[in-house]
C-alpha cells in the first residue's frame, strides 16, 4: 500500500508539471505543428499520468493539458483566451478527451492492484489450508489465522473465543456485510464499528467459537479482504471439526 501511495502523490505532482512542460518543449515548433498535433501529444501525457496514478491525477492532468494548450498555443498567445473557433473545438476535445481516456487509464490501474490483492488472498488462504491439515493442535490454526486476521483488516488486535455468545456485538457475515443489531453497518463508507467484532467459525455446520476483532479507528477494509477474513474463519471452524472427531 505505501508504495501506491507514493506513486499517487507523485502522479498528482507529474498532472500539474508535466503538461507545462511538454507544451513549453513544443512552444519553437508552434508556427509549424498543427494545433491538432499538439493536442496528441498532450492526450498521451494525460494516458501516462492517468495510468501510473489515480483518477484525480488523471483529470488534474486533463485540465492542466486544456489550461496550457489554451494558453502557448491558441490566439491570442499567452493569454487564457481563444479567439478561433477551431482551436476552441479542439481545446474542448482534447479536454473531453483527457478525461475519459484518464478515466480508463486510471480503472486499468485499479484493476491491475486488484489483481495482485487477489493474489495475495489466494496465497493466504493456500497457506492457512495447508496447515490446518498438516497441524497437530487445532491452536496452531487459531494463531496463525489471528495473526492473519490482524494485519488482513489492520486491526489493533484480535482473539479466539470457544464456543461463546455472550453479548450482542456488530458481527462481520459470512457475505462480507456487518450486522449490527438489526441494521447493517455502511463499512465501505464508515469503516468497521470502533467496538470488538465478532466473526464466527463453523465446521460442518457447527458452531465452535467466534474471532473478536478490535478494529482501527479510520481503516476501512475492502470488501474482498472482508470475505477472506470470513474465509479463513471457516478454516479455523474446519481444523477445530476435524480435532473433534
Amino acid at each position: 500500500m505505501p508504495r501506491y501511495l507514493s506513486r499517487d502523490r507523485i502522479a498528482l505532482v507529474a498532472a500539474l508539471v508535466v503538461p507545462l512542460a511538454v507544451t513549453v518543449v513544443l512552444l519553437p515548433f508552434r508556427t509549424s505543428l498543427p494545433n491538432t498535433s499538439v493536442a496528441l501529444f498532450l492526450v498521451v501525457m494525460v494516458v501516462a499520468v492517468a495510468a501510473n496514478g489515480n483518477r484525480l491525477a488523471g483529470a488534474l492532468a486533463a485540465i492542466s493539458a486544456g489550461v496550457w494548450f489554451d494558453f502557448f498555443f491558441t490566439q491570442p498567445y499567452q493569454r487564457f483566451a481563444i479567439t478561433k473557433s477551431v482551436d476552441l473545438q479542439t481545446a474542448v476535445l482534447l479536454l473531453v478527451v483527457g478525461l475519459a481516456v484518464s478515466q480508463l487509464a486510471a480503472r486499468a490501474r485499479r484493476l491491475e492492484v486488484i489483481t495482485i490483492t487477489d493474489a495475495g488472498y489466494l496465497a493466504q488462504i493456500h497457506d492457512t489450508a495447508d496447515l490446518a491439515q498438516s497441524a497437530k493442535a487445532p491452536d496452531t490454526v487459531v494463531d496463525h489465522v489471528t495473526v492473519q486476521l490482524i494485519n488482513l483488516l489492520n486491526l489493533r488486535g484480535c482473539r479466539f473465543e470457544y464456543g461463546t455468545l455472550i453479548g450482542h456485538p456488530p458481527r462481520l457475515d459470512q457475505d462480507g456485510t456487518v450486522v449490527w443489531g438489526h441494521k447493517r453497518w455502511d463499512v465501505d463508507r464508515l469503516g468497521l464499528p470502533d467496538e470488538e467484532v465478532e466473526v464466527r467459525t463453523f465446521g460442518n455446520g457447527r458452531f465452535y467459537g467466534r474471532f473478536m476483532l478490535d478494529p482501527t479507528p479510520g481503516t476501512i477494509p475492502t470488501l474482498q479482504a472482508r470475505l477472506v477474513a470470513v474465509t479463513l474463519a471457516n478454516q479455523v471452524g474446519a481444523a477445530l471439526d476435524t480435532a473433534s472427531r
